[in-house]
C-alpha cells in the first residue's frame, strides 16, 4: 500500500462525507435491527465511497456495512497469497450521534491485503480532521504526524468503550465496564469506534475496547493507531483478529496490560 492508494482512499472519504452533510438534517431513518440504526445517508455515502474505490482499482473486493457488501471472499479472508486487495468501508461510524445531531461519527475506510489491514483513513466532516496511515509510513492527522499518549498508569487515563446495541444489564460487558470505570480516571462512551481509535492514535485517549464491533468499524483505525504506537491485541490478550474485532488497544504496553487483566472477567470484581 502506497500514497497512490491513500488519495484515493481520502478523496473517496470526502465524497462519502459530502453525502452525510448534505443530508445531516432531512435524513430518513429506519431500524434493520433493534436499536440499530440505519439512514439513507448511510447508503448514499456508501454508494459514493464504492464508486470512486472500484472505478480506481479494479479488480479489488469492497466489504461494506451496507447493501449486502458485508462478507469478503473466502480468499480475501484467508490472505491467500493470490488474493486481491479488499476495501473495507463504513460510511457512516457512529449513526446514532448522526441522526441525533451529535458530533462523533466518520466515514472510514481500510485496505486489506496479504492477510492484513494495510492503510485506513478516517474522516470527521463535522470537525474536518482526516486521519491517514498506511503500513510503514506514520499516521497523520491533516498531514501532522500523530503519536499515542506513552501513559502506563491505568488511574491517569481516560478510557473509551464501545456497547453493543441492546446491551442488558445483566451482559458481560457491564462487568467489564464497571472493573475499568473503578480504576481509570475516566472512561467514555463516545459512540464512534473509528474515531475512539484516532483518539487513542492521537494521545487524546489512553486506551479503547470493543467487544461488539464489526470488521468494518475497525478496520481503518487498526492502521492507524498501529502506526501511531499503539498495542492492540484481543481484549483477553490473544491475537487481533481483523474479521472478528474483538479488541483493546492501548497507548503503551504497561496500560495495555492493566486493562487486559480486568477486561478477560466478565463479573465485577
Amino acid at each position: 500500500m502506497d500514497q497512490h492508494h491513500l488519495d484515493i482512499a481520502i478523496r473517496a472519504a470526502r465524497a462519502g462525507a459530502r453525502e452525510l452533510m448534505a443530508r445531516r438534517d432531512d435524513r430518513v431513518v429506519r431500524e434493520k435491527a433493534p436499536k440499530d440504526l440505519v439512514t439513507d445517508a448511510d447508503l448514499a455515502s456508501q454508494e459514493a465511497v464504492r464508486k470512486i474505490l472500484l472505478d480506481a482499482c479494479e479488480g479489488y473486493a469492497f466489504v461494506g456495512e451496507e447493501e449486502g457488501e458485508t462478507q469478503p471472499p473466502d480468499a480475501v479472508r484467508k490472505g491467500d497469497d493470490d488474493a486481491p486487495p479488499c476495501w473495507v468501508v463504513d460510511p457512516l461510524d457512529g449513526t446514532v450521534n448522526y441522526v441525533h445531531r451529535l458530533q462523533s461519527f466518520a466515514v472510514s475506510i481500510g485496505l486489506y491485503a496479504k492477510g492484513k489491514m494495510r492503510l485506513g483513513v478516517i474522516y470527521d466532516p463535522v470537525s474536518g480532521e482526516m486521519f491517514t496511515a498506511f503500513e510503514g509510513g506514520g499516521a497523520f492527522c491533516n498531514g501532522k504526524p500523530i503519536k499515542v499518549s506513552g501513559q502506563s498508569d491505568l488511574s491517569d487515563s481516560l478510557v473509551a468503550c464501545s456497547f453493543p446495541a441492546g446491551i442488558k444489564k445483566t451482559d458481560p460487558e457491564v462487568g467489564k465496564f464497571v472493573n475499568v470505570l473503578e480504576q481509570c480516571r475516566s472512561l467514555r462512551r463516545l459512540g464512534s469506534c473509528a474515531l475512539n481509535m484516532c483518539y487513542v492514535a492521537a494521545g487524546r485517549l489512553d486506551s479503547y475496547w470493543a467487544t461488539a464491533v464489526s470488521p468494518w468499524d475497525s478496520a481503518a483505525g487498526t492502521v492507524i493507531a498501529r502506526e501511531a504506537g499503539a498495542v492492540i491485541t484481543a481484549y483477553d490478550g490473544g491475537e487481533f483478529d481483523d474479521w472478528n474485532p474483538r479488541f483493546c488497544v492501548s497507548g503503551s504496553l504497561p496500560l495495555h496490560q492493566s486493562m487486559v487483566a480486568l477486561l478477560k472477567s466478565d463479573s465485577i470484581t
